[in-house]
């Protein structure tokens, strides 16, 4: 009685967490016509046409042009972010550079309204040629990264033993061959899931893309909604919808491929702990 009641419970918080998920969803495998009518969770007639339409024509608005955007700034804000935050976390863990200034400043960063920098960043991408380009976008998602990035190493790379850094010294290596040969192995799972939790954020990020692009660069969360009234005549749910979960799918699949590895890593730093 007591697991039934536990299932049910289960399945109601999923359904209640997932609920604006499962109605775009099912609003994507709608037509218009069945939409005007029947705006339930019901389908009466499942259709693919709204993503056949924007798979196919892509003449106004190209969903390829637009997840290929967002690929590209995605690898670079979270590999830039990875290369940039590995060494520093080591300076922090090790040696205790910085732990008491830079890490809580560098962490409350992140804390701060994004908006706040759009004026300033806008007219220095401006000066620098970087607007509406794959570059320029990944480039400010390297600094979106950088805290998760240096919160997630730093704990990683301190559970690892100072006896490991003593006997490499021992041994004449210098302190990038102990970071890069030694180091890098032993935290490689933490280093996979800072890349997993980068990429997902730097593809869900939507401001940045708004303000920095224009056509060239387009990210897929913001080419999402030029959808919205792509046929004209008011908005295209279906196909708004349809968008929408062509863009969710590459973070969503790359969590749940990796899921075993963030978890994983995620109860080493626990028990470590």
């Amino acid at each position: 009685m007591m697991k039934t009641l536990r299932w049910i419970v289960f399945v109601i918080a999923v359904l209640a967490m997932n609920f604006p998920i499962i109605v775009t969803l099912v609003t994507s495998f709608k037509s218009a016509r069945e939409l005007s009518v029947n705006p339930g969770l019901w389908i009466g007639q499942p259709t693919i046409e709204n993503y056949l339409r924007i798979l196919t024509q892509t003449d106004r608005f190209n969903i390829y042009a637009y997840l290929w955007n967002s690929t590209v700034a995605a690898l670079i804000g979270t590999g830039l972010a990875i290369l940039l935050a590995f060494p520093a976390a080591y300076a922090i863990a090790k040696s205790d550079v910085g732990r008491r200034t830079l890490l809580p400043i560098v962490i409350n960063l992140r804390a701060v309204p994004l908006i706040i920098f759009a004026i300033p960043l806008y007219m220095m991408y401006q000066w620098l040629g970087l607007l509406d380009t794959q570059l320029g976008l990944g480039l400010i998602l390297t600094i979106v990264n950088i805290p998760l990035a240096l919160v997630i190493l730093v704990d990683a790379i301190s559970d690892v033993p100072l006896e490991l850094d003593e006997a490499a010294r021992m041994d004449g290596a210098s302190s990038w061959q102990i970071m890069t040969r030694i180091i890098r192995p032993v935290v490689r799972p933490a280093l996979v899931t800072t890349f997993i939790f980068g990429f997902i954020t730097a593809w869900n990020e939507f401001l940045f893309g708004l303000m920095l692009t224009t056509s060239r660069a387009v990210p897929a969360t913001v080419g999402a909604s030029f959808f919205f009234a792509a046929s004209g005549g008011g908005v295209q749910w279906g196909t708004a919808s349809a968008v929408m979960v062509l863009g969710a799918l590459p973070p969503v699949l790359l969590g749940l491929v990796m899921y075993r590895q963030i978890s994983g890593s995620m109860m080493a730093g626990a028990v470590k702990g």
